[in-house]
């Protein structure tokens, strides 16, 4: 007689969520959270998941847009584009679309702190010289309220460089315009989180929450992982799965101990041995690569299904010389259509996207990126003349979500905002107006 494996209880799985691990989409699990993660054998799909990464200071658009409108199977990519190259039936470049609330409209100079706080509320922000500030509810926070129930964090904001949450920063604007993405309410940001430890801690160490100061700077000295506190429970649930979920469990595991290793390394060992760091990474290239796997972690193991990514503020005046760039970028963005600029501006635009690329290497590795629907872009065009008009935006992931594997040219001055129309629809929201949108986005 076949002896039968049972099937691991809810408590079981429960004892694991609950030492700090939100699980992958198992089929094995699906009769214990019916519908909640992965595919059902009755054809139902994985919740979706939507992330917007946005990048600041334009980008080098004859360096981005592909030669000609249509399907990207078989197209040249530009350079911008060609890390993306594995994905391009999984992409789509949007072309034409404009951010018509991030120009002055007669509120005059100002356009970065513009950019940023219109881009994903498409309301004009108010510049009342620095004491008033209100702006518009955010798209991803119009999901979040509907799907972030669903998760046990309603959304996630990160980034890599700190900003003011007071006083001035852009010709009149308050701080927070440039530093944020993510509004609640026209009149409350979300702010960002920029340390990947803390980042961590809050995905993943929920098991340490009850423990004194004492006990805490003990496991630290220890430096036993978060992931053993629930060890023994993984190892009950691998005797109950099969072999393919037993696998993409061992491996989600594997990535997160990875994970945990490499930002232990990015920050002082010392301070990692009494108590959690609050310093980020002194390099900037492994802050973002450590942002995006936390963020791919994120989504993964169905911790949030809405997220931000500010890599840098809009107009952020970093220098990257680990790419041989010695000077600013919003100095460089102002170019002036001078070739060395301009090909220093499209070195650093080239490392955002490879970090892009690697991001959704991390959720196709998963399997989450066929129920996530990533947004990259930026709430400028050409940073020299700063241009709100035919944006450099890109949709990828989906499974079949939305038709993509294009490049689709939209007439000039179609509303981003009919973009997030489409995306509300995909979460089976109704919603008639959004900002200055038009109507719902074409694809």
């Amino acid at each position: 007689m076949t002896r039968l494996t049972p099937r691991p209880t809810r408590r079981t799985l429960l004892h694991a969520i609950a030492g700090g691990l939100a699980l992958p989409a198992l089929g094995s699990a699906r009769a214990v959270f019916p519908g909640r993660s992965g595919r059902s054998g009755r054809g139902t799909r994985a919740p979706l998941r939507v992330a917007f990464v946005y990048l600041p200071n334009g980008i080098h658009m004859p360096a981005w847009r592909p030669a000609e409108e249509g399907p990207l199977a078989e197209a040249e990519l530009p350079p911008l584009l060609a890390p993306l190259a594995p994905y391009r039936d999984r992409l789509s470049v949007l072309g034409g679309l404009t951010a018509d609330t991030a120009r002055p409209n007669g509120d005059g100079p100002g356009d970065h702190a513009r950019a940023a706080a219109a881009y994903l509320t498409a309301a004009q922000p108010v510049k009342a010289d620095g004491t008033v500030i209100r702006v518009g509810r955010s798209a991803d926070q119009v999901i979040a309220r509907a799907v972030g129930g669903d998760s046990r964090f309603a959304s996630l904001q990160l980034g890599c460089e700190g900003g003011r949450q007071s006083g001035q920063c852009d010709s009149g604007y308050p701080c927070v315009y440039s530093s944020n993405l993510a509004w609640s309410t026209p009149h409350t940001p979300l702010v960002h989180e920029t340390n990947p430890r803390l980042v961590f801690d809050r995905l993943f160490g929920v098991g340490l929450a009850h423990l004194s100061p004492e006990e805490r700077a003990a496991r630290l000295r220890q430096k036993k992982s978060v992931l053993d506190f629930v060890a023994g429970e993984t190892r009950a649930l691998g005797a109950c799965m099969d072999a393919r979920d037993l696998r993409k469990l061992e491996e989600l595991l594997e990535g997160v101990r990875e994970l945990e290793r490499r930002i232990d390394n990015a920050t002082d060992p010392a301070a990692v041995a009494l108590q959690r760091p609050t310093g980020r990474p002194d390099d900037f290239g492994e802050h973002v690569a450590l942002s995006y796997e936390l963020l791919a972690l994120a989504l993964a193991t169905d911790a949030t299904r809405v997220a931000t990514f500010l890599v840098a503020n809009e107009g952020s005046n970093r220098s990257y010389p680990d790419l041989d760039v010695r000077d600013g970028h919003h100095t460089l963005s102002h170019h002036g259509n001078e070739p060395e600029k301009l090909v220093q501006i499209e070195r650093i635009n080239r490392f955002h996207l490879e970090r892009f690329r690697d991001f959704l290497d991390r959720l196709a590795e998963s399997g989450a990126l066929d129920d996530t629907l990533v947004v990259l872009g930026s709430g400028i065009a050409d940073g020299n003349r700063h241009e709100h008009h035919d944006l450099p935006i890109l949709v990828a992931g989906g499974g079949g979500r939305l038709p993509l594997g294009a490049y689709r040219r939209f007439e000039r001055d179609t509303p981003l905002a009919n973009l997030y129309r489409l995306l509300f629809e995909r979460f089976g929201l109704e919603i008639d107006a959004f900002g200055d949108s038009t109507g719902v986005l074409a694809l």
